[in-house]
């Protein structure tokens, strides 16, 4: 970043002898010229307006011009560029996102899912300096971004996120299993898998207690998210009549997630609403915090030698008309 700046910035305050200069020399021309207006001498009005009243206003306007100068040297401008060196040490972290029927749920805005998908967002908008990814699971898991600093590719790939995309089911230890396997060789000193889901482990080949098991293993905090409103809520119903909502029990696996945060040095968090997921995730943005080094540079560079150099220039240019120009005028 440039910018000008000056080394004594409190002299431009006699900049203001400038005005007052010009107010001056307003009000003597005007006594000096003076005159009664009489009907018989208007043809006489224009005859002391010679070259030699012109050059003097010209004079008068290049030693105000000089005068401003003068000060602006004197104040010293420099020019000032700014350097920023930055080194990070940023966190390796893999979003484990629930994409189950039951996400489709209205307890939240507009459902689970898609305030699922809007808050992190914001969360991967929030750290750019992290690695990130995403696994989702629901009877089965897959890898939907491996690890990547390119957050607006993991982004579009979140809002193409849509429930029923594989087997419904809610295959806890599988989707942590393998948001495992996608960080465990990850060379960060700080790994993390944020899992996010709304339901009781009901299908899949891993349980999930063998899967926070592994996660200890590998150094990996896992941060375990309930989604779900306290009692019943609307869930989506397949009838004749088409896809219909009935309020029905809400059920989570709070132990499993209570033992999965707590064998991995993690936390669990319940999430009962919108405003409530987001301030789950600033709470876990807080949590893990990247490591920043911001060292800055300033480099200046006198910049008064070219108003010196006119203010110098403009001397001369008087000099030289007062004794030679206006001198030879009569």
């Amino acid at each position: 970043m440039t910018a000008i700046q000056f080394a004594q910035p409190h002299l431009l305050w006699l900049l203001l002898l400038v005005p007052a200069m010009i107010a001056f020399y307003v009000i003597r021309q005007s006594k000096t010229t003076a005159s009664l207006s009489m009907p018989g001498l208007k043809p006489f009005e224009n005859a002391g307006k010679t070259y030699r009243n012109y050059l003097r206003h010209i004079f008068f306007g290049l030693r105000t011009v000089t005068v401003a100068l003068l000060i602006i040297v004197i104040a010293r401008p420099q020019k000032t560029d700014m350097f920023q060196d930055i080194s990070t040490e940023g966190i390796d972290i893999i979003l484990a996102l629930d994409i189950s029927g039951s996400m489709l749920a209205r307890d939240f805005k507009p459902d689970r899912l898609e305030a699922s998908k809007n808050v992190a967002t914001e969360f991967i908008s929030g750290r750019p300096y992290d690695r990130m990814g995403l696994v989702v699971f629901s009877g089965e898991s897959f890898t939907q971004c491996p690890l990547t600093t390119d957050h607006a590719v993991l982004i579009n790939l979140m809002r193409e996120l849509q429930s029923g995309m594989i087997e419904d089911g809610t295959a806890i230890g599988n989707g942590l299993a393998l948001a495992v396997s996608r960080i465990k060789d990850s060379e960060a000193k700080s790994k993390v898998i944020i899992l996010l889901t709304d339901g009781v482990n009901n299908s899949g080949e891993i349980a999930p207690a063998t899967a926070a098991d592994i996660a200890k293993t590998y150094g990996i905090r896992v941060y375990t998210i309930g989604v779900g409103t306290m009692g019943t809520a609307p869930y989506p119903v397949q009838t004749p009549f088409g896809i219909q909502y009935q309020n029905m029990q809400v059920e989570i696996d709070e132990d499993v997630l209570k033992d999965i945060a707590g064998k991995t040095g993690g936390r669990y968090f319940r999430a009962t609403d919108n405003n409530k997921l987001v301030q789950v995730y600033g709470e876990i943005d807080k949590l893990e915090k990247s490591k920043i080094d911001v060292r800055q540079f300033k480099r200046k560079e006198e910049k008064f030698m070219l108003p010196a150099m006119i203010l110098f220039a403009l001397l001369i240019i008087e000099i030289l008309g007062r004794y030679t120009i206006y001198k030879n005028l009569t």
